[in-house]
C-alpha cells in the first residue's frame, strides 16, 4: 500500500516531552529571550558561529549540530527501502507540488501587500523608509529613482530608499517562495505521518527551489531577475538535510549488520526516541537568545509582521488539509502534505534577504519574524492533524499501534 509509513517500530518514548510540548516550548522561548537579554554576549557569540556566503549567514553551525541531532534519529529509524514506494504515490506528491509552487507564493503575497500595505500602513507609517543594498549590477546616480525608490547616500555608501512597509512585504515574499526542507520531517514524525512521503517531497522541494525560488522571487518582488542564491541553497540542503540522512542510511545498515535488527529496534531506537525532541527545544533556546534583542527593540513591528505569517501558514495548511482529504488520501500522507506547504524553509529565506537588502533591513527582519512565529504554529498544527486523524481513516488507531 502506498501510504504504508516507512519508519520502523519502536518503543513508546518519553511520553512526558510530547504530553507538555507545548509548555516546553513556551519556557524555552522564554528562556532563550531571557539568556539574550542577560548575557547578550554569549547569543552574538553563538550567531557569529556561522557559514557565510557573499557576506550573509547561511549557516549556523549551532543551529546545524542541533538539527542533525533532531533530524538523524528521524531518518535512521525510516525503511529506505520504503521510500521508492512513497515517492511512486502520485497524489500526494503533485498536491504538495500545487500548493507549494503554484498556490502559496501568490496567497503569500495577497495576504502581506493587504496586511502591510492597508491594515498596518498608518501603524507602520506612510513617511516611514528604509534603507537597502543596491541591486546586483547597477551603478545608478544618486537622486535616481528605481522601482518605488529612490538612490540615497546612507553612511557614504549608496542605498536604495524605499518604503519601510514594502521592504517588510520582500521578506515575507521570499517567506513565500520557501518551502520547508528540514524541519519539516520533525513535524511530520510529530504528526504520525508517512515519513517516507516526507522524505520525498523533501527531496523534490529540493530540486524544485532550484529552478523556481529565482524567477518567483523575481516576478513577485517587482525588482526585475532575482538572482538565485545557488551556494546558499546548495550548502543549506546539504547540512540540513543530505548530511543526517546519510548518516541514518549508513549507521542503520552498519547497526543491523553488527547487532541485528531485534536490537537495532528494542535498544537503539528506544535510546533516540527522545533526542529529536530535546534538540527540538534546544534549538528554540538558542534562536530566540539570537534574535532576543530584535523581539524587545521591535515588539509592535513583530506583530504586524506576524499577522500575515500567521494567516498565510494556517490558510495553506487547511487548504493542503482539505484538498487531500478531497482526494481521498490516508491521513499518513495527508498531514505531512499539508505541513510541508504551512512551513517554510526560514534558513535560505533569512540569507537571500540579507545577501539582496541588507542584515539591517526591513526585508531581513520579517524572514527573522517567520522563526518566530514557526516553531508554536507549526506544533498547533500538529496537534490539529492528531485530533482530526479520524476525518481520513477510522482504523488509524489500529495503524499508530503498528508505528509502535
Amino acid at each position: 500500500m502506498s501510504t504504508k509509513a516507512c519508519i520502523t517500530k519502536q518503543a513508546k518514548g518519553l511520553s512526558i516531552f510530547e504530553k507538555y510540548l507545548t509548555v516546553w516550548v513556551i519556557l524555552c522561548i522564554a528562556g532563550g529571550i531571557t539568556l539574550g537579554k542577560v548575557a547578550p554576549g554569549v547569543a552574538k557569540f553563538l550567531d557569529g558561529l556561522a557559514i557565510y556566503v557573499d557576506r550573509a549567514p547561511v549557516v549556523s553551525v549551532p543551529i546545524a549540530v542541533c538539527l542533525f541531532f533532531m533530524m538523524y534519529p528521524i531518518m535512521v529509524k525510516i525503511d529506505f527501502t520504503e521510500v521508492l514506494k512513497a515517492g511512486k504515490s502520485i497524489k500526494p506528491v503533485g498536491l504538495t507540488l500545487l500548493v507549494n509552487w503554484a498556490i502559496k507564493p501568490f496567497t503569500m503575497y495577497a495576504i502581506s501587500l493587504f496586511f502591510l500595505g492597508t491594515v498596518f500602513y498608518g501603524l507602520i507609517g506612510p513617511e516611514a523608509v528604509d534603507y537597502v543594498k543596491m541591486p546586483f549590477g547597477l551603478d545608478l546616480k544618486v537622486g535616481a529613482a528605481y522601482g518605488v525608490g529612490s538612490v540615497v547616500i546612507q553612511d557614504g555608501v549608496k542605498m536604495l530608499e524605499v518604503p519601510l512597509w514594502r521592504s517588510y512585504l520582500a521578506g515575507c515574499i521570499l517567506l513565500g517562495i520557501a518551502p520547508c526542507t528540514a524541519m519539516v520531517l520533525v513535524w511530520g514524525y510529530l504528526a504520525k505521518g508517512n515519513d517516507g512521503h516526507t522524505l520525498v517531497m523533501v527531496a523534490i522541494n529540493s530540486l524544485t527551489m532550484l529552478f523556481l525560488y529565482g524567477p518567483l522571487g523575481g516576478l513577485l518582488l517587482g525588482v526585475g531577475r532575482l538572482p538565485v542564491p545557488w551556494q546558499a541553497l546548495l550548502l543549506s540542503i546539504s547540512i540540513y538535510v543530505a548530511l543526517p540522512l546519510a548518516a541514518g542510511i549508513l549507521s542503520r545498515k552498519i547497526i543491523i549488520s553488527a547487532k541485528g535488527e531485534l536490537w537495532f529496534k528494542e535498544k537503539f531506537l528506544h535510546f533516540l526516541t527522545p533526542i529529536t525532541i530535546i534538540a527540538l527545544l534546544i534549538t528554540l533556546v538558542l534562536l530566540f537568545s539570537f534574535k532576543g534583542e530584535v523581539i524587545l527593540a521591535n515588539p509592535l513591528t513583530i506583530i504586524w509582521i506576524a499577522v500575515p505569517l500567521f494567516i498565510q501558514t494556517n490558510l495553506i495548511f487547511w487548504l493542503g488539509y482539505g484538498l487531500a482529504r478531497k482526494m481521498n488520501l490516508s491521513y499518513e500522507d495527508a498531514s505531512p502534505s499539508a505541513m510541508i506547504g504551512a512551513s517554510n524553509h526560514f534558513e535560505v529565506a533569512i540569507a537571500t534577504a540579507t545577501m539582496l537588502f541588507g542584515l539591517s533591513s526591513g526585508a531581513a527582519l520579517a524572514t527573522v519574524v517567520g522563526v518566530l512565529i514557526e516553531v508554536p504554529v507549526m506544533l498547533l498544527l500538529v496537534k490539529i492533524c492528531l485530533k482530526t486523524k479520524g476525518w481520513f481513516n477510522p482504523d488509524f488507531p489500529d495503524k499508530l499501534m503498528e508505528k509502535k
